[in-house]
């Protein structure tokens, strides 16, 4: 079967102007184009749209799912695999936090008591978990399990007060970022309060700081798109790159 524009964005619940945006980027051609000049779509383009839609359910950047649809090699079964075994984490995710939200209510009516560390604990396992579905491959192949396995129940067991300062660090990390990258200078004081902010945040999830690992982090976060998405859009574009230059002046790794 074939679709216009308009009819394939009614039938994926999404704009027509997405669909011309897709196409803009190559991400999602058209099949054809009609004699009259409008965009025609197949069954094949019905079949990436789908994984693209997947794959922002995922949340992840546009960049990388034309790099992995594109691909010659993608192959369309083992994706949707992949795509189940992520939704299956997210819905662990979720039964952790609606689990935690029925032990409040009970806590509230007066029926159960819960401790303070109990009332963040499924915050702190969707971290955990969503860490290991974005980057758990790469972390354990670069600093090995029992390193990662520390990590985790280093986090799973802060206490409230650790578990907001650590939040309150990473957000105060990010404004000193942006405040250094408006000076452009990676040594400059602004930058480097970055960098010790990261130092310092590092220090709650990590069982034991060093600055080789941490301008190895550093170096990780500018040749990994996941990982310099994630700063690039919680700040501004450039921001992975900057950070890396700041860290590597703050540990002496520099040259």
């Amino acid at each position: 079967m074939e679709y216009t524009v308009q009819k394939l964005g009614r039938l994926a619940g999404i704009s027509t102007r997405t669909l011309r945006y897709y196409d803009e980027i190559g991400i999602l051609k058209p099949a054809r184009m009609s004699s009259s000049g409008y965009r025609i779509y197949g069954q094949a383009e019905v079949d990436r749209l789908q994984q693209i839609l997947f794959y922002r359910e995922l949340d992840f950047p546009l960049e990388q799912i034309k790099a992995i649809v594109t691909n010659p090699r993608f192959d369309g079964t083992r994706a949707l695999i992949e795509h189940r075994e992520r939704l299956l984490d997210r819905k662990k995710q979720l039964d952790a936090l609606i689990a935690n939200v029925d032990r409040t209510i009970a806590m509230n009516e007066g029926r159960i008591t819960m401790s303070d560390k109990e009332k963040f604990d499924g915050f702190k396992q969707k971290l955990i978990d969503e860490n290991e579905e974005k980057y758990g491959t790469e972390i354990r192949e670069k600093y090995g399990n029992e390193t990662v396995d520390k990590s985790n129940a280093k986090l799973k067991h802060m206490t409230e007060a650790e578990y907001e300062k650590v939040q309150t660090l990473e957000k105060e990390m990010f404004a000193a970022l942006e405040e250094g990258m408006q000076s452009g200078d990676p040594a400059g004081a602004s930058a480097q309060e970055a960098a010790n902010m990261h130092r310092q945040w590092l220090t709650f999830y990590w069982d034991q700081y060093s600055k080789d690992a941490h301008a190895g982090l550093a170096q990780m976060y500018v040749a990994d798109e996941r990982f310099k998405a994630y700063y690039d859009d919680r700040a501004r574009p450039g921001a992975a790159e900057f950070l890396r230059d700041a860290i590597l002046i703050y540990t002496g790794a520099e040259n």
